[in-house]
């Protein structure tokens, strides 16, 4: 990944630069006799150290989840985060002890060189580059060990400086100046290292950055369908975020129009955050608005069974509901009656007092037949039959597209089209098909089953 390989690549020149910097101090601070600079050795010695753990650390947040580590391994980088807080904290109780030390012995015997103000020019310049190249790529990636790490090298910055002002002081006969800005610089240092701290804890102990679970809310409740979210949790790690989280939906609602919703809320959540993975639950809700075939229907549909043809009516403060609900065929009268037996009973639940309910069970066909034309005489017989049981009944036109087959057990399989003026109501286009099909039962007794399409006359 690019990002991984940018964190890789600037936190080993981190280490570089350490290793020439510590390399350099210790020698002139060697040869000049300066405390201050022999400890700016041992000071970037530290800096080392934090940048060869922040190499480390980078290079494990970049492996992928696996068995034990479901969320990946990016707080590796925020537990090396706090180490080099701690040493941070370290580094300010040590020059803060230096400069008190000090100011109480009075006394400083430091060479002043030329190199040793060049190798803590040099040392600032190093600082100040590996710092802004740190906190450059820690802002792109999101990683708290490069932050931390930038912390450290804009401190050398500080600690730097100050010992270069401590030399010119030195040679002007102000030493007491030193220690002072030492105290200063290491106070600086130590807030720092508390703010860098407190925000790594927060990671570990999984705390959602401020301002993210409501613009998370924010956007999930834009998308049409979510009537509200029971709960959410986010956990960031690393870079990313893990989102998981349950929304309120109407319970008429199918699956795929619940799972549309679902993926339209993680699309869009992707698109404003830097989403690791996202889990999204739905609680089905009854509205207030839900009318009482909607809600048979959804009861219905939660006992695996299809209600149609519902009709309610209110007769002295007693609810009378009746429907149809379609029953496999191959199932007994007692089978198919404790399956509705359990559907009533939630029913009556579902409604408050007192409730009649008056259910006709349709047999649910899932037969498959092998069937055949008719003699081209018996196929002429059965059309005109067909015709004639249509034109008994008024309104109905154009008997068209008439296919008759015979199954496998001698019964007759017929399918036709018919039409209607484009005005006729539905309900009395079922009614008039309705009568066609007794009629052309009742005048071919041989006929297993009859399906009548109706269309507008002109379709």
């Amino acid at each position: 990944m690019e990002n991984d390989h940018k964190k890789q690549q600037v936190a080993l020149s981190s280490v570089l630069a350490s290793i020439l910097l510590t390399v350099m101090k210790l020698v002139v601070g060697l040869m000049t006799g300066s405390i201050g600079i022999i400890s700016e050795a041992a000071h970037s010695a530290l800096d080392f150290g934090a940048a060869s753990l922040t190499l480390f650390a980078v290079k494990m947040s970049g492996k992928p989840a696996d068995s034990k580590h479901h969320y990946g391994h990016a707080k590796v980088e925020s537990v090396s985060a706090l180490i080099e807080t701690g040493l941070l904290v370290v580094t300010s109780i040590w020059i803060i002890y230096a400069a008190v030390e000090r100011l109480i012995i009075g006394t400083i015997d430091i060479e002043v060189t030329w190199y040793a103000v060049a190798v803590m020019v040099i040392s600032i310049v190093v600082d100040f580059s590996r710092s802004r190249a740190l906190k450059k790529v820690a802002k792109e990636t999101n990683s708290q060990a490069l932050e931390a790490d930038a912390l450290h090298f804009s401190s050398d910055i500080l600690s730097s400086a100050v010992v270069l002002l401590g030399l010119i002081f030195v040679s002007i006969g102000l030493a007491w100046a030193d220690a002072v800005a030492g105290i200063a610089v290491a106070l600086l240092v130590g807030r720092a290292a508390f703010s860098l701290g407190k925000k790594t804890i927060d990671v570990l102990i999984d705390a959602a950055p401020e301002g993210l679970a409501e613009g998370i809310e924010e956007i999930t409740m834009t998308v049409a369908g979510v009537i509200a979210i029971d709960k959410i949790r986010v956990k960031p790690t690393g870079p990313q975020v893990f989102i998981e989280m349950a929304v309120c939906v109407n319970r008429t609602l199918s699956v795929e129009k619940v799972q549309a919703i679902c993926a339209e809320i993680e699309k869009k959540l992707r698109n404003e955050f830097p989403v690791g993975d996202i889990t999204i639950n739905s609680r089905p809700i009854a509205l207030n608005s839900e009318t009482i075939a909607e809600r048979v229907h959804v009861i219905g549909l939660n006992h695996n069974l299809h209600a149609h043809n519902i009709s309610t009516n209110l007769a002295e403060q007693k609810k009378h509901i009746t429907f149809d609900v379609e029953i496999d065929q191959q199932l007994t009268i007692k089978q198919a009656h404790d399956t509705v037996n359990a559907l009533e009973e939630e029913l009556r639940r579902e409604f408050d007092g007192e409730l009649d309910i008056c259910i006709h069970l349709d047999p649910l066909r899932h037969e498959e037949h092998c069937s055949r034309s008719l003699p081209a005489e018996e196929e002429k017989l059965v059309l005109n039959t067909i015709i004639k049981a249509s034109q008994r009944i008024e309104k109905i036109h154009d008997i068209h597209y008439i296919q008759i087959h015979k199954t496998d057990k001698e019964k007759l399989f017929i399918t036709l089209h018919c039409s209607f003026n484009d005005e006729v109501l539905l309900e009395e286009v079922h009614s008039l098909t309705s009568q066609l099909e007794g009629s052309i039962y009742r005048a071919l007794p041989e006929a297993g089953r009859v399906i009548i399409h109706a269309e507008p006359l002109f379709a």
